[in-house]
Order: structure tokens, then C-alpha cells, then sequence
């Protein structure tokens, strides 16, 4: 047992038995932590460790992102992709199209072209044809991934790149679609996964050479966000090699939990992998109720408000209801059925509120028959944006756990209230009150590659509800500083089956931390975001030194990971 001791200005636990302490001292040979108290209390349980002191640093678990993509993300947004989300730089469909111009101009040859981010309510971007994108890109394949994820638009050359006979794309995958003209023939539209998957993929592994180093760009931004552990929530076996990969590297920042996708004939083998099960483990099974918001896709009871705005964006004003559904009911209680026998967590992507009652109805269907209900078993719902105060409850009321993807309020805010739905909706759009009164587990996520990672912004914004613009929407749904803390920590943690190990600095638990600036506490709570900065993370006790771990990821050979941009699964 070797022991080391940090000493910080304050260190908070989220450790409710201390909730502050001054050192903590942990194993370097375990990773674990074995003291937590004083610099005294420290000393005496390892007379002789040696004390690195952070002076005015504060300290604490590092930030568990409990619903991510991050080899998708990194192959999506980091060059030689393009990220083109609103607010990362490209704020209408103007600035989109003036890049557009620009790459096709400088990139050589008719190489395929990756975008990422494009979303047609805060741009003002239309639902893109083939024949729109061949006005820029008349010979080169390009494809445009939607910020939601859930669509795909691709131009006329990309049609003949995918081989499809007579430009007819194959048959629509399960919940999935591919949009066609009225002759047969592709549109330049896909939706849902498996159509989404079919026409990115081939365009990947030529457009991202080294898909590899872009992940490993992805987990220094989740690092500097201070993430140190993280989900995957749309893997699938081919991605396993990715992951192995950078979770043997010496300095890899995070740890990632995989929730595998339901549509894969595998989704319910163990994971077969010689990493330690503390940087990568098989956690559960993902699946979609519905879509996305930004498209027209949720499954709700109500319509959008029929204005320029959304005629613009193309979004049927509905409500879609559950026609919006990926899955019928009996579809779900069946792949239900298939993996609660075998122990999986479940995790259910839905934004809409009918969606929200159908995937309860069948969670406790399936709880009742496997004989769950009352059990720790921690099956989730993601995103829920739409959804009331009352489903919530009756979500805690069967152990269902919440994640809240807040980057939803934070960018589209002040789109929800009062242009994409009347104020009683909009305004209360991601009701992280309602989640923590209800008693539910809640968490909060970024959802790459939907929005960055950035963890300070989502607590800033859920004690303040300050969209994007510093408008409040839907003030009784502040809640405290504390249960915001919760929500990227511990609760997030236990949403992963991880708090066992990360989530809180305690006695046993990965010596795994944030070292930041200052204390949160501290913070103009409307500032807290820019106030806060995050100054490093540690991860087993081992201070994470990112240029190392990009070094040592960028030296592999990109070959031995070709196939990593092929297997892609989506986000949200």
C-alpha cells in the first residue's frame, strides 16, 4: 500500500455523513480512496504519506455524465467533422451555408465531407433535400447530421456513393425510415437510427481518417468540463476496440459505463473485454420511444404553434401524439420481455408525454412480470422534456429514475416558450423541480454530440432558469445549489450502477476528482459558470495530463481502428 494525501482549501464530498473536509488520502496501488477529514485525521491514518497541498483549490468528486456518445461525438465534431451547432459558432443558416461555400472550395478533390449540429429552429435552416445540398456540394458526397440526431440529410452524390439501385434507398430498418420522393427514389432524408446509421457510416470511414484521435479529442473536452466518468449510451460491439483502446492509455481521463443498443442482435451478451471493469463496464440496454423536439418528432398531446418559426423549420404542427412512437407498445414489451431476465438496466430515450406514459406502462408491465417492482433495478428515462410533474411521481413510485437533458431549456429556451408551444408548456419545459419533489432519482446530462459538456452551465442554469439569453422561463422549477450538485454526482452515479465507486469522495470509493477554482457555494449563481473553472481532474488517485493521453492515442496507428467511424450508433 503506497499512500498519497491532497490537502485543498475545501473539499466538498457529497458525502451527506461529511459533507466537508480539508484532505483526503488514497492508495495509489487500489485507486481508491482511505482517508477523508482533516490534514490531521489524514496523517494519522498513513504517518509519513506524502502531502501535495492545492492551496486555494476546491475539491470534489469528479462530474459523472450519465448520458453520452463519446466516440460518436468525437467523430461527429472534431476535425477533420465539422461541428456546426448554433452556439458553437454558427448561429443562423447563413453562417452554415457561408462554410458550406468555404469547404467545398478547400477541401481537395470530391472528398466526403462530414457536418454536425445543423438545426433548423435556432438557424432558421429548412429540412434540407438532395437537390438543396447539390446547390453546394454539386459533385462531392456530404452528409448533415441534425443536432437531434434523429435525421440525416445528404446530397445527390452521396445517393450514388451508398450504391443504392436506381437511387431507391433498401427497406426502411426497424424504427427507422428513409425519406422518398414520390418515384421510389431518396429524398436525401433519413430518420432514426438504423436509416441514419446506413447512410452515415459509409461516408465516415473515408471523411474521418483517424476516428480514433477524434474520440480522444472528445474525452480531453468531457476532462476539461471536469467529467471523469461517463456513459455510453448507443454502443454496440463494434465500438469495443475504440474503447479498450482508450481506456488502456495511460493518462485516459474517464471512466465509461455502456448501455448497449436494443436493435443489435447482441444487446444482451456480457461484455468480453480485458479491461478492468473500473474504466469500462457493460451496464444496460438503450432503446427510443420517440424522437426530437427540433424536428417534430416527440410523441405528445400537444401541437406546435403554427408561426413563421416552425413553417420555416418544416415542423408538422401535430400534436403528433403516438404516431410519433418508434415502437408500438406490444414492440416494446418485447424487447422488455428479451433482457429483463437477464439483469439488464433499461433506458428509454422519450421527450414527449404520451411517449412518457406508454414506455411507463411498459416498464411496469415488465417490472410486475419479472417480478422487479420494489427493487433496486434503477431502469431510466432519458431527456423527458415535455413531460408533467405527475408522471414523475408516478416514475419514483416505480423506481424509475430521471435524466434531465437541460441543454434542452439552455439553447432552446426561449424558442419553447411561447413560439414552439404556448407558455404552460414551453415555460416549464425540463421539469427538474418536479423531478427532484418528486423523489424520483434525477440526474442531468449534455447529450453529446447534441451540446457540450458543460457541466457548471447545466447547475447554473437549473438554480437560476436562465435560458441561453438570461431570460428566466418557468421559475418554480429552481431548485437549490445542492440538489443541482447531486444531479452531475452522486445521483448521476447511481443512475450508472457506479456510486459504489465514483459519485462522492468517500472511504472505498476511486480516488477520482475536480479540482476547481473556486467553491460553487461562493459563486454569483447567475455567473457560476464562468466564475467556476475547472483546473484539472484526477482519476484513481493520478493527475490526468491530456496532452499526454492525445499524444499517446494520435501515435496508434489509424488503421487498427478504420472501422470505428462504421460502427456508429446516434445520439440522444
Amino acid at each position: 500500500m503506497s499512500i498519497e494525501i491532497l490537502q485543498a482549501q475545501s473539499i466538498i464530498t457529497m458525502d451527506p455523513a461529511l459533507p466537508r473536509a480539508t484532505a483526503v488520502a488514497f492508495d495509489t496501488d487500489s485507486n481508491k480512496i482511505t482517508a477523508i477529514g482533516t490534514l490531521e485525521q489524514c496523517q494519522a491514518s498513513a504517518p509519513g504519506a506524502p502531502v501535495q497541498n492545492l492551496g486555494t483549490t476546491v475539491l470534489m468528486p469528479g462530474f459523472v455524465e450519465p448520458h453520452s456518445h463519446p466516440i460518436l461525438t468525437g467523430v461527429v465534431t472534431q476535425a477533420p467533422a465539422y461541428w456546426i451547432a448554433p452556439y458553437i459558432g454558427y448561429p443562423t443558416y447563413s453562417d452554415v451555408q457561408n462554410l458550406w461555400n468555404k469547404v467545398n472550395k478547400e477541401v481537395a478533390g470530391q472528398t466526403p465531407v462530414l457536418f454536425n449540429g445543423l438545426d433548423r429552429l435556432l438557424q432558421g435552416a429548412p429540412e434540407l433535400t438532395n437537390t438543396e445540398l447539390d446547390v453546394f456540394f454539386p459533385d462531392r458526397p456530404v452528409a448533415v447530421l441534425d443536432n437531434s440526431g434523429h435525421e440525416i440529410y445528404f446530397n445527390s452524390a452521396t445517393i450514388k456513393y451508398l450504391n443504392w439501385a436506381d437511387a431507391k434507398p433498401p427497406a426502411d430498418p426497424v424504427g427507422a425510415r428513409y425519406g422518398r420522393n414520390v418515384d421510389g427514389t431518396s429524398n436525401g432524408r433519413a430518420y432514426e437510427t438504423g436509416a441514419v446509421l446506413a447512410v452515415a457510416s459509409p461516408l465516415m470511414a473515408t471523411a474521418i481518417p483517424h476516428p480514433l484521435q477524434s474520440s480522444a479529442k472528445f474525452y480531453q473536452m468531457l476532462a476539461t468540463y471536469g467529467i471523469t466518468s461517463v456513459s455510453e449510451m448507443t454502443y454496440n460491439t463494434g465500438m469495443l476496440k475504440g474503447y479498450e483502446a482508450l481506456a488502456s492509455a495511460k493518462d485516459c481521463p474517464v471512466r465509461v459505463s455502456l448501455f448497449h443498443m436494443s436493435i443489435n442482435a447482441d444487446a444482451g451478451d456480457p461484455l468480453d473485454s480485458p479491461i478492468s471493469t473500473d474504466m469500462l463496464h457493460k451496464q444496460g440496454i438503450k432503446l427510443w420511444a420517440d424522437g426530437s423536439p427540433w424536428v417534430g418528432t416527440i410523441a405528445a398531446s400537444f401541437p406546435y404553434l403554427d408561426n413563421e418559426i416552425t413553417q420555416n423549420a418544416q415542423i408538422p404542427i401535430g400534436p403528433g401524439g403516438e404516431a410519433m412512437m418508434n415502437y408500438s407498445r406490444v414492440e416494446l414489451d418485447q424487447v422488455l420481455a428479451r433482457y429483463a431476465p437477464m439483469g439488464w438496466q433499461f433506458s428509454f430515450h422519450v421527450n414527449g408525454d404520451i411517449g412518457l406514459d406508454i414506455v411507463l406502462d411498459a416498464y411496469e408491465h415488465a417490472l410486475v412480470a419479472n417480478k422487479l417492482l420494489g427493487t433496486d433495478h434503477r431502469w431510466r428515462v432519458e431527456h423527458v422534456g415535455a413531460c408533467r410533474g405527475d408522471q414523475f411521481d408516478r416514475a419514483a413510485s416505480l423506481g424509475v429514475g430521471i435524466s434531465l437533458g437541460v441543454f434542452q431549456f439552455i439553447y432552446w429556451g426561449d424558442l419553447l416558450d411561447g413560439t414552439m408551444f404556448p407558455t404552460e408548456v414551453g415555460a416549464n419545459w425540463m421539469r427538474w423541480g418536479d423531478a427532484v419533489k418528486s423523489g424520483a432519482t434525477y440526474s442531468f446530462h449534455n447529450d453529446g454530440s447534441v451540446s457540450p459538456p458543460n457541466v457548471l452551465l447545466n447547475m447554473q442554469t437549473a438554480i437560476t432558469r436562465l435560458s441561453d439569453s438570461g431570460t428566466v422561463h418557468g421559475p418554480e422549477q429552481i431548485i437549490s445549489l445542492d440538489d443541482a450538485l447531486k444531479a452531475q454526482t452522486i445521483n448521476a452515479a447511481h443512475m450508472l450502477h457506479r456510486d459504489d465507486l465514483v459519485g462522492s469522495i468517500s472511504v472505498g470509493k476511486m480516488a477520482d476528482f475536480v479540482e476547481l477554482s473556486m467553491d460553487p457555494y461562493m459563486a454569483d449563481p447567475t455567473k457560476l459558470a464562468t466564475q467556476v473553472k475547472v483546473q484539472g481532474t484526477w482519476l484513481g488517485g493520478h493527475k490526468i495530463d491530456l496532452d499526454s493521453f492525445l499524444s499517446e492515442i494520435t501515435a496508434i496507428d489509424p488503421s487498427e481502428h478504420a472501422n470505428l467511424a462504421t460502427t456508429q450508433g446516434k445520439c440522444c
